[in-house]
C-alpha cells in the first residue's frame, strides 16, 4: 500500500510542477553594439579607424516590476559587446541606458562626442535584440596624415 501511495505523491508532485512552469512564461532579451577608435576625430568611421577590443560599456536597464539591473560588458575583438537575460516576462526589460564606461586602447580614451549614453526603451518580443548605435573613442592627438 505504502508504495502505490508514494507513486501517487510523485504523480501528484509531477503534475503540480508542469502546471507551475506551463504557467510562467520566459522572456529573453538582448541588447549589443560596436565601439570603435575615430583616429581622426571626424566623426564618420573611415579606413583608418579601427574596433575597440576590451572597452567596457554599461547597460542599465529598468524592468517592468520596477527593478533596476546594471550589467557590464566588454566588447570582443570585433568590437562588439552584448548583454543578454532570460527572465520571467512579467520582469522583462522596459527601459534601459547604454553607455561607455572605459577603453583600455593605448591611444584612444576620450569618450567621442554624444557617446556619453544612449537611453532606449525596450519592447522587443521573446528572442530579439535591440542594436544601440555606435560608441566613438578618440585619441588625445590627432595624427598629421588626418590634417
Amino acid at each position: 500500500m505504502e508504495a502505490q501511495q508514494k507513486k501517487q505523491l510523485v504523480a501528484v508532485g509531477l503534475l503540480i510542477f508542469t502546471v507551475f512552469i506551463s504557467g510562467v512564461g520566459a522572456w529573453t532579451g538582448e541588447i549589443h553594439g560596436r565601439v570603435v577608435c575615430d583616429v581622426c576625430g571626424d566623426s564618420s568611421v573611415g579606413p583608418e579607424d579601427h574596433v575597440l577590443e576590451g572597452a567596457e560599456v554599461a547597460v542599465l536597464c529598468i524592468t517592468k516590476s520596477g527593478e533596476v539591473l546594471n550589467y557590464q560588458a566588454f566588447t570582443n575583438d570585433k568590437g562588439i559587446y552584448t548583454v543578454a537575460e532570460t527572465m520571467p516576462e512579467s520582469d522583462r526589460w522596459d527601459a534601459c541606458l547604454a553607455r561607455p564606461i572605459s577603453s583600455f586602447h593605448e591611444h584612444c580614451t576620450h569618450v567621442g562626442d554624444g557617446s556619453s549614453g544612449v537611453k532606449f526603451s525596450y519592447n522587443h518580443p521573446s528572442g530579439y535584440s535591440h542594436t544601440v548605435r555606435t560608441f566613438v573613442y578618440r585619441q588625445a592627438s590627432v595624427p598629421a596624415y588626418c590634417i
